[in-house]
């Protein structure tokens, strides 16, 4: 009796769908790892998708290369990456969960801060060069694509010449701060709509009026 039990669990794990990993995402949130760098601008993409766990009711738990938190939705699972390459090897973070998840590219999205935009910007894109950002370029290099879908936070450029490290790596002033459960929550709705209904028509709906197509 215990004989045929067993074979017939073994039959059922053999006979199990596979994953369709057409419904499953990697979403990379940009940043630097240590309290030092916390609420820093080189850091947005940390603290949306820390917003996105939080407002989740899920964790991060430490894996290879970085922090991951799951959550589903309408049959989706999205994967939740926080590099801890530091912001300059992020691609090696990207590169490997990639693989390990058997993803197609066209399922990845970098949230990332952009010194060209002005503060409160949201831009995404479906590819497109790095922009100077070391975070992007490193994935670009290792990925060897640059036809990925990114989302851009706008930090603005207020520094004075041969200042821009430490601009990136200085804090959020007040002000901002208080921005920012507002611009988390948009990026995060724009994500649930790439995931849906792709990243075309969410471009209409997330980017500033002045950059929408």
């Amino acid at each position: 009796m215990l004989s045929k039990l067993k074979q017939f669990f073994l039959r059922k794990r053999e006979n199990k769908e596979p994953e369709d990993v057409r419904m499953n995402y990697l979403i990379v949130g940009l940043g630097n790892i240590g309290p030092e760098y916390a609420h820093t601008r080189h850091n947005m993409g940390f603290m949306v998708l820390d917003a996105w766990a939080q407002a989740s009711d899920t964790v991060f738990s430490s894996r290879r290369y970085g922090d991951m938190a799951e959550i589903s939705y309408k049959g989706r699972k999205l994967y939740l990456l926080k590099p801890s390459t530091y912001m300059n090897l992020s691609g090696k973070a990207v590169r490997y969960w990639m693989t390990a998840l058997k993803l197609p590219v066209e399922n990845l999205l970098v949230i990332c801060d952009d010194i060209n935009l002005p503060f409160g910007t949201v831009r995404m894109r479906k590819k497109g060069r790095s922009g100077g950002h070391n975070g992007l370029e490193n994935i670009e290099a290792l990925l060897q694509t640059q036809d990925y879908t990114r989302i851009r936070l706008g930090i603005g450029n207020e520094f004075h010449r041969d200042q821009q490290i430490d601009y990136v790596l200085g804090k959020l002033p007040p002000e901002q701060m208080d921005q920012m459960p507002a611009l988390c929550k948009k990026v995060i709705d724009g994500i649930y709509s790439f995931v849906t209904i792709g990243p075309d028509r969410t471009m209409n709906s997330i980017n500033s009026k002045d950059e929408r197509g």
